[in-house]
């Protein structure tokens, strides 16, 4: 099950905060000048420092989104998260299914801030997969919540890393979605979908506390 309580969830913030890559520019990756390890260790620093901070609330969700802007591609996510139903959306339905999805994922971690329990992030190991990507596993310890796993998978752009998924205890946020997404899909859809995505956001607006999907599988896909 996803913690949504504690530091992988503050990183999925900024990771799912991430303004959209225009599509224009997903050329041909350029090598990263950093490792996929070098890079999730800076960004897990990052976050850490924003969460430590005296900021207010408000003032650390904004300093998340800026650090989604650096290091997650929504592109390539919104693109998983739907996965072959991604194309049954016209191009103004993808502009518009790209941002009430970052849109979720800011109203389903965003007010859980100060839930944060001073966790520590520890890289154990990374690995190469399949289309150039890398994963990175770490474990977080300390606060509230016993040690758990936590692994990062990041692909090339733009000459860098950038997060595309975060898997939880074998829990992956992106097959979450594309489960939950997928069935929205089925009964009505991309009306349907985006109109769904569009109420829970609502809802959050007024103060609803919404919460993450708990299934998924572990594979991220292409």
């Amino acid at each position: 099950m996803l913690r949504a309580t504690t530091l992988a969830a503050m990183i999925s913030i900024a990771a799912f905060a991430a303004t959209p890559v225009a599509l224009a520019n997903a050329t041909t990756p350029q090598a990263p000048a950093t490792s996929a390890r070098d890079t999730v260790d800076a960004a897990s620093k990052r976050v850490l420092e924003v969460l430590n901070s005296g900021a207010s609330e408000d003032e650390k969700l904004r300093a998340l989104e800026k650090i989604g802007d650096e290091y997650f591609d929504l592109d390539t996510v919104s693109r998983l998260v739907l996965a072959k139903n991604w194309r049954r959306l016209d191009a103004s339905q993808q502009a518009e299914f790209t941002r009430e999805f970052r849109q979720l994922m800011l109203s389903t971690y965003g007010r859980r801030i100060d839930e944060y329990g001073n966790q520590t992030v520890q890289i154990v190991s990374e690995r190469a997969e399949a289309r150039g990507d890398a994963t990175v596993m770490t474990k977080v310890v300390g606060g509230k919540e016993k040690d758990y796993q936590v692994s990062y998978r990041l692909r090339p752009r733009d000459g860098q890393w950038r997060f595309i998924d975060i898997v939880v205890e074998g829990v992956s946020i992106v097959s979450s979605y594309r489960s939950q997404f997928q069935e929205l899909m089925s009964q009505g859809g991309p009306e349907n979908l985006l109109a769904k995505i569009k109420d829970k956001n609502a809802r959050a607006a007024a103060g609803e506390r919404i919460e993450a999907p708990t299934d998924g599988a572990t594979a991220t896909g292409s």
